[in-house]
């Protein structure tokens, strides 16, 4: 409709189309001519007096506020994210770390704890409500239990009587006892990594020995879900299990109480380069098919780029200061970059210890901060820009190399599974308009005039 203003004009079947304004929070159907009346409205041209009545009522005559921030100046963090191993005790052939391929690195109680004591020590000067300690890396966090287990017992006693959030993603195959500690310490909640159907599962996710994974993580679940215990779960879909999604989907939530459910097409990195593509016009099919039965348990499913209601110039941490520590102690805003032989290392890493904690280059820390969606020539006039924020910028390394971004099929599945989610929430509000974070009341747009 108007690129400039961010108000689009989304083609549907039969003369429909899907009018979105992200920077105004609407999103409504209207029919040809109504989208050809109100673009003129919206461009200034004059117009019919009750489209310009409805461009007012649905806010799109306003001046919208830009989602753009930017850090500056030095950082500090008040989450700390410990990379505590490259090891693993699965094998996954999908890894994008590539885990138990390459000797393991463990990090040290001295390199968590420097982490630890600069996080809280910034969570205190500046008057945080907690400092944030999270668990994640390149291999599974529980492999070195002990640094988990000691350096959050060590967080806390530091924090005094400031609050610790702590949080982890892990592969679920644990023990009870660990399953315990989880439960009563991980008061942040736990991701788990779980593929749906045994079947499923367990081709892509064998431990160490050759043999399926999925009952450990079952029965992982099948505790948190007792004890009434905070958890995600993501799924990764390969390009021959595609059609197996839906199944899979059901399987997860028609017996587990996962808080959400995650669903990504597996990347083409690590053991998985070179593989058949799963971004595809059949995973979208198959997604939307999974979203129709999750919908049975009260359940949206989420895609990682694909967010309505969330408008934003950054997709993640990366270009927010993400504070993250490999396990030699170098600070990396990446969680794909976990280590210094990443072949991106030196785009994500941008920190090391240091006098009074660590030393920043700032160079590259600013132009990480640099990186928001607003700075994508190729996003301009995407109508899920503000929504995606450029997706993954580790992906768009790997996909584009290290030139400008020249988007992906993952752009095409992100704009596909907006639509839905904008014509689900319109339906929602009574299959007239939708409003973001606003009260629901109708809005007469379907009347005669609209043809």
């Amino acid at each position: 409709m108007n690129a400039t203003s961010d108000i689009f004009a989304i083609p549907l079947e039969d003369e429909a189309y899907l009018v979105y304004a992200p920077l105004h929070g609407v999103a409504f159907a209207a029919k040809k001519g109504l989208v050809a009346a109100l673009s003129e409205v919206v461009s200034g041209e004059g117009g019919d007096e009750s489209v310009v009545a409805l461009a007012r009522e649905a806010i799109l005559l306003g001046q919208p506020r830009l989602p753009i921030t930017q850090k500056r100046g030095s950082p500090s963090p008040t989450e700390v994210t410990l990379f505590l191993t490259t090891a693993c005790n699965l094998r996954c052939t999908y890894c994008y770390a590539s885990a138990g391929d390459s000797p393991a690195t463990y990090m040290t109680m001295d390199v968590a704890k420097r982490g630890i004591d600069f996080v809280i020590g910034n969570a205190r000067r500046e008057g945080a409500p907690f400092a944030g300690v999270n668990y994640h890396g390149g291999g599974e966090p529980s492999v070195h239990w002990n640094l988990m287990t000691e350096s959050l017992a060590y967080a806390r006693k530091r924090a005094g009587d400031l609050k610790v959030i702590a949080a982890a993603a892990g592969n679920g195959v644990f023990t009870d006892r660990q399953i315990d500690w989880m439960i009563a310490n991980l008061n942040g909640g736990m991701s788990l990594s779980f593929d749906g159907l045994p079947e499923a599962h367990d081709k892509h996710r064998p431990t160490i020995r050759g043999t399926g994974s999925s009952d450990r993580v079952m029965h992982t679940m099948s505790r948190f879900t007792d004890a009434g215990y905070h958890y995600a779960v993501r799924v990764t879909v390969t390009a021959e299990q595609i059609p197996l999604l839906p199944d899979s989907i059901e399987f997860i939530l028609s017996r587990f109480t996962p808080m959400r459910v995650q669903v990504e097409p597996a990347y083409q990195l690590g053991r998985h380069e070179g593989r058949a593509d799963a971004e595809t016009e059949e995973f979208i099919t198959a997604y939307r098919e999974a979203q129709s039965r999750a919908a049975r348990f009260g359940h949206e499913l989420v895609y990682s780029a694909a967010r309505v209601g969330t408008l934003t110039n950054h997709f993640c941490g990366v270009t927010q200061d993400n504070f993250c520590l490999s396990p030699s102690g170098n600070v990396s805003a990446c969680f794909e970059a976990f280590s210094e032989e990443n072949p991106f290392a030196d785009v994500f890493f941008y920190g090391s210890p240091g006098p009074g904690g660590y030393t920043f280059d700032m160079d590259a820390l600013d132009r990480l901060r640099g990186l928001g969606v607003e700075h994508r020539p190729f996003c301009n006039g995407c109508f899920a820009k503000w929504n995606c924020a450029g997706d993954c910028y580790h992906k768009s390394l790997a996909t584009n190399g290290r030139g400008e971004f020249a988007g992906s099929q993952r752009c095409h599945i992100t704009r596909e599974l907006v639509k839905d989610q904008l014509l689900t929430r319109i339906a929602e509000s009574g299959g007239l308009i939708w409003r973001d974070g606003q009260e629901r009341k109708p809005c007469a747009i379907h009347g005669g005039k609209n043809e």
